[in-house]
């Protein structure tokens, strides 16, 4: 798809350095930050509209990930006292 855009020269130049900054090109950079925006809007309405039912399945899908079940547990030391407040 392609979408012609009138920008302020002020925020033509912006976009340019950033991108430059990032190292890709200006196409590339807007594309990363619509994505990043409408992911981000995604999730925020998740939060808003989601059901204490609904945030208990994805709080349950998350414990049982494998990024979890496969960490190993803490030692006793890292959650004791003396190791929480070394002062």
């Amino acid at each position: 798809m392609t979408i012609q855009l009138q920008l302020k020269p002020e925020v033509e130049a912006q976009l340019i350095a950033q991108a430059a900054a990032k190292g890709i090109s200006v196409e590339t950079y807007l594309e990363s930050v619509i994505e990043n925006s409408l992911v981000n809007q995604e999730q925020a309405s998740f939060y808003r509209t989601v059901t204490e039912q609904e945030w208990n399945l994805e709080l349950m899908d998350l414990i049982n990930s494998p990024a979890f079940t496969g960490a190993p547990p803490l030692a006793d030391t890292a959650v004791d006292r003396e190791s929480i407040y070394t002062r």
